[in-house]
């Protein structure tokens, strides 16, 4: 009998749709975990401690399928997944929809000025122009990371009339749009308004924005990061904004998070930080989750291959 391990919050959506012949261990705690993973062969053991689902990975000595609602496992101990030659299936995509909205949100609240419009109303003040003249139609976009996330973005922003150049390895099936290679991107920034950030955190993209690259782009420029706070040198872009080089940033993650209360990014006003909120503003992703832990448990049970599947020696 296959035998599982599962966090016990997922467990009302996939409990009543398991097969029969399984042997499930649900879990609350990091100690249930530990005890669940002994001899499980599938886990889906996600935990907002990450100290602690690495631990929980490292119980399990027998595990051949790791499930997780995380796109981004660089948190994870690569080494152990590579030596045990674990198949790993991440949530890569399952949050696409509603991160690709808070881009568009970034943007738009950035380029009409929405922060001073809200705080006016908290002031009971009738502004008589608007602290934003920006307009999306006509900018041009920088888009670094053509993954689940990106491919959502570009459409979105196309229907404002951004001019959205695309970052990624290959041109492939997009060899028609506007593409740049790794190597090339770094010449262009001066051309762009917006850039975006939706790659994934590997040694490759760490730190991929630093001072130099802060220094390339024009003064009005807004850097949007959903990807990880450790692709940006932090430093150098509370530095850009304090000088104002740049024209703002919109920053859904940060390094560390959460971000110290007394950190200066909280007090620049060209800072827009949003505590790593965009994947959970919506209620579809423990659905979405479930359904195709279902699909896949279904396939890997047949023999068949199970996705998307995380490499651990990519980091993606």
């Amino acid at each position: 009998m296959t035998t599982l391990a599962i966090s016990g919050l997922i467990r009302p959506l996939l409990e009543p749709r398991l097969p029969d012949d399984l042997d499930v261990r649900w879990f609350m705690t990091h100690e249930e975990a530990l005890e669940a993973v002994k001899g499980a062969e599938i886990g889906w053991f996600d935990m907002n401690d990450q100290a602690a689902m690495a631990e929980t990975l490292r119980a399990a000595t027998d595990l051949k399928w790791l499930n997780s609602i995380y796109a981004g496992l660089d948190f994870l101990p690569m080494d152990v997944l590579i030596e045990r030659g674990i198949t790993v299936t991440n949530g890569a995509g399952i949050n696409a929809i509603t991160i690709a909205e808070y881009v568009v949100m970034g943007m738009l609240n950035i380029a009409k000025g929405y922060r001073e419009v809200v705080r006016a109303q908290e002031r009971h003040e009738w502004l008589m122009d608007s602290p934003g003249k920006r307009e999306l139609a006509g900018s041009k976009a920088l888009l670094l990371g053509y993954g689940a996330i990106g491919k959502l973005i570009k459409p979105r922003l196309d229907a404002f009339d951004v001019d959205v150049t695309v970052v990624r390895r290959n041109a492939g099936p997009i060899i028609e749009e506007r593409v740049l290679t790794p190597d090339q991107w770094r010449t262009k920034l001066q051309d762009f308004d917006w850039i975006i950030l939706a790659v994934p955190a590997t040694p490759e993209t760490e730190g991929m924005i630093g001072a130099a690259e802060l220094a390339a782009m024009k003064s009005d420029a807004v850097l949007v990061n959903i990807a990880r706070g450790s692709v940006v040198d932090q430093p150098a872009l509370v530095d850009a904004l304090e000088k104002k080089a740049i024209g703002a940033a919109f920053l859904d993650v940060t390094t560390p998070e959460p971000l110290p209360a007394d950190h200066p990014l909280w007090s620049l006003d060209n800072a827009h930080i949003t505590m790593h909120l965009s994947g959970r503003a919506q209620n579809m992703m423990f659905i979405r989750s479930a359904n195709r832990f279902l699909e896949n448990l279904a396939k890997y049970r047949a023999g068949e291959a199970v996705g998307p599947v995380f490499d651990p020696k990519l980091g993606y």
